[in-house]
């Protein structure tokens, strides 16, 4: 072993002798590790539902607990919070307890959290339960790629990391129907209750395929306090920054700026202490070395473009075409089904072709979705989307597969948790930029558009005269006092107007998100080969 696969961080060091060893062949006299890795996937899936859930149906648990706008604001947050508190740490956290006990505990605090959250009709203790439930699934995630690459045979990774790409994007894009369907057949509580019919399985494959680890007391005693702190509390600041940053109107309050500039703090400090520790948790020098600086930012920005367009349709469909979640839901499953047909065949691609053509060919078709997608008008519908998300569906499963085998593939195993989280930070905070990014654009967007076609209606203006009459003798055979249909045919204007500004706010969004994808291939063009990889 080279200097430069010589173990940096403190969990590098503890797992020396066994990172490089994977299972033999596939034995069906051997396969426990295999019901593991279905419990890690099947966590990671609720690990996302869990906050793509909750957005859709917002309105929905601001009645049920009888909560105003502004507190109801603090729901999604909340758990998002909670998810980046503990998957920054829970690899490191892993390592030390073992696997094993950080995932069974994450699922009874889960379990727990969702089970009594429906039942609760206090504010505060309804997000105390949602925080919970955020660190209990935060596990779940960053433990899943470290597991995969360790339990499977060299030869199956690849297929492995394959299906947990897909796991992550599925789950975000099945959430708007899910809920949808909760509301209309059931009631807004099974938002909450659906991961307590799921969890118990996932327990019991925990339980079976992963291994009992015993509690790694060197590694505990080179347990890096300070750095979890820095990193845990400054991530979680910066997402609930980021996260209210739109609605509070950013510089606007001084909440939003004191999140953000506590978090930035808290987060250069964290650098800072990595870099000089003689046994960090996190071996920050791999950013150094290949590609990994690289794919990291190129996965923050496919997840910003995915993120964006996972906002704007649904926004749209809403904003312009009074839809509600399940017939959202109908689209966004457009982009989830083809992923579970291409999943293998995806991989076996990987094997055999280099994995920055596969990630280059899966943003350019993400631009091109983006594109088609832009052409919308104010009478689209979910039928009008289908051709832009199956091409969607197609390249982003291209793309976050592409990006994390060449993650994967550019480490060397023994820092596995190292890039399990920062694949996890990479992830959470590029969807966090991209959805802060379009809810504010697109507010702005419809302000200078609104204001633009408002001074081109100026009172005298015949087309806005013709555009009143219009109006007018529609509402005549129906009202006999002339000064209400005046008033009614001014309000179908405003109206009117709104609607257009808002399809073109959204035509934009998708332009600025075509341009992201622009930046993600200039990125790819600046990767250079990668090492050869045993999977």
């Amino acid at each position: 072993m080279n200097a430069r696969d010589m173990p940096v961080s403190a969990v590098g060091v503890a797992l020396h002798r066994s990172a490089h060893e994977h299972p033999p062949r596939l034995r069906i006299d051997n396969w426990r590790p295999y019901v593991g890795i279905l419990g890690v996937l099947l966590g990671s899936i609720m690990g996302t539902l869990g906050s793509r859930t909750t957005s859709f149906g917002l309105a929905d648990l601001r009645g049920g607990i009888h909560a105003g706008f502004d507190e109801g604001a603090w729901i999604t947050t909340i758990f998002g919070v909670g998810q980046m508190l503990v998957g920054v740490a829970s690899p490191y956290l892993g390592a030390v307890f073992g696997a094993r006990r950080m995932l069974l505990t994450g699922i009874i605090i889960f379990f727990l959290a969702s089970l009594l959250a429906p039942l609760t009709t206090n504010l505060t203790g309804f997000l105390v339960l949602l925080a919970l439930g955020g660190i209990g699934s935060g596990t779940f995630i960053p433990l899943t790629i470290s597991f995969v690459i360790r339990s499977l045979p060299a030869q199956l990774v690849i297929y492995g990391l394959a299906v947990y790409s897909m796991n992550s994007e599925l789950s975000q894009n099945v959430a708007a129907s899910l809920e949808g369907w909760y509301a209309d057949h059931w009631s807004w509580q099974w938002i909450y209750w659906q991961y307590c019919l799921a969890l118990p399985a996932m327990l019991a494959a925990i339980w079976y395929g992963v291994p009992r680890e015993p509690i790694n007391a060197k590694l505990l005693g080179d347990f890096d306090l300070w750095g979890l702190a820095y990193a845990s509390i400054g991530f979680a600041m910066l997402y609930a920054g980021l996260d209210q940053g739109n609605r509070l109107d950013w510089t606007s309050s001084g909440l939003v700026i004191g999140l953000l500039v506590g978090g930035g703090t808290l987060a250069f400090a964290f650098l800072v202490h990595e870099l000089t520790a003689t046994r960090p948790f996190l071996n920050l020098g791999l950013l150094l070395h290949g590609n990994l600086a690289l794919m990291l930012l190129t996965l923050a920005a496919v997840r910003f473009i995915v993120l964006s367009t996972a906002y704007v349709i649904p926004s749209y469909l809403q904003a312009v075409q009074n839809f509600r979640e399940l017939q959202v839901g109908q689209v966004l499953l457009w982009i989830a089904l083809p992923q579970l047909i291409i999943v293998i065949p995806l991989g076996a691609l990987l094997r055999r072709v280099d994995g920055r053509y596969v990630l280059a060919f899966g943003t350019a078709l993400l631009g091109v979705a983006c594109l088609m997608a832009a052409e919308l008008t104010a009478v689209w519908a979910t039928a009008d989307f289908l051709p832009s998300q199956v091409l969607q569906a197609v390249g982003q499963s291209f793309a976050l597969t592409a990006i994390t085998v060449l993650s994967v593939r550019s480490i060397v195993p023994l820092e596995a948790l190292t890039i399990g989280c920062l694949l996890q930070l990479s992830r959470l905070f590029g969807g966090e930029i991209g959805t802060a990014f379009m809810q504010t654009f697109v507010r702005v967007r419809e302000q200078i558009h609104s204001n633009m076609i408002g001074q081109h209606m100026t009172g005298g203006s015949a087309l806005t005269a013709d555009r009143l009459a219009a109006y007018a003798g529609r509402l005549n055979a129906h009202m006999a006092d002339a000064a209400l249909v005046g008033s009614q045919s001014a309000r179908l204007l405003a109206t009117a107007v709104a609607a257009q500004a808002n399809v073109l706010a959204y035509q934009d969004a998708f332009l600025a998100a075509a341009g992201g994808t622009a930046v993600c291939l200039l990125l790819v063009a600046l990767m250079r080969p990668g090492r050869p990889a045993p999977f």
